[in-house]
């Protein structure tokens, strides 16, 4: 089979998804690598190129999302599909979307700008407060009262929308839950709001409660390959972030494991093609 991954700036040195690349390689696919930041794409030339599948490792606002959405527009098949990525990436998006289909998220609030914050009422503190674009747990406050807030700085205040979360009480790790179509493994990793919290980063039991809210959440988003960040607090599980295409770490097998599955997913694809021009 044939593959053009899409790798943007950020992942580029990335051990994912470059092992999955030759890891395809060595399985005897051909891999073209585009980097949207390096090279320019003939856009007149996309349907020709004859690739079976497009894989898209992106950040929010990168350009190669673009670059998916062309591809997909004239019938190639994309992995993921560039709607659910656009559901995923950013923030604001997919907590509308997660509450909308009654996933249990925390009470969020759409922040323009950081002064904005001052505006929520004291009895949604304390807060956690992220940029919607954010990822890697990066750019992640929590803000106990609004006299905190009122001496806090926030680095990303210029450069990004915001999420205000209302804090619920968890166990103080995360639970981190990777997809590949139907099978679910779960990783405990250590909570960026919690560091005092020691973690060691390791596979963790799999309950049918975790496995049904990971690929209800899949089903929702539309996702094939993905990842979702989950607390356990009083009232359950609780979900607190989604992102496409994640790092599978800890995933016993995880390079040939994704392989494989970006392949049935490839294949499934021309099936469903062969199908509808019978």
């Amino acid at each position: 089979m044939h593959f053009c991954f899409i790798i943007e700036k950020q992942y580029r040195d990335d051990w994912m998804p470059m092992v999955i690349i030759e890891q395809l390689r060595q399985w005897g696919h051909m891999v073209d690598v585009l980097e949207p930041d390096r090279s320019v794409m003939c856009l007149s030339d996309i349907a020709q190129q004859s690739y079976d599948a497009y894989v898209l490792k992106t950040v929010s606002d990168g350009p190669g999302l673009s670059i998916l959405e062309a591809a997909e527009a004239i019938g190639i098949p994309t992995i993921n599909h560039s709607r659910s990525i656009r559901l995923v990436r950013d923030k604001a998006v997919a907590a509308a979307v997660a509450h909308a289909h009654g996933l249990p998220t925390p009470r969020t609030f759409f922040v323009a700008h950081s002064d904005l914050l001052e505006q929520i009422p004291e009895e949604e503190y304390p807060l956690v407060v992220k940029p919607t674009n954010g990822s890697s747990g990066r750019g992640i406050y929590r803000l106990n009262s609004p006299a905190e807030l009122a001496t806090s700085t926030i680095d990303e205040a210029d450069s990004s929308f915001f999420l205000a979360q209302h804090y619920v009480e968890n166990t103080g790790f995360d639970i981190k839950l990777y997809v590949m179509g139907k099978t679910v493994y779960s990783v405990a990793k250590k909570s960026p709001l919690h560091p005092e919290v020691a973690v060691d980063k390791r596979l963790i039991p799999i309950t049918i409660e975790l496995r049904n809210l990971a690929l209800q959440v899949g089903k929702i988003f539309g996702l094939d390959i993905y990842g979702l960040d989950v607390v356990e607090t009083d009232q359950g599980l609780m979900v607190v972030d989604i992102n496409d295409f994640p790092s599978f770490g800890q995933v016993p097998h995880a390079i040939p494991r994704v392989s494989e599955h970006i392949i049935r997913l490839a294949k499934r694809a021309e099936q469903q093609r062969r199908s509808k021009a019978q």
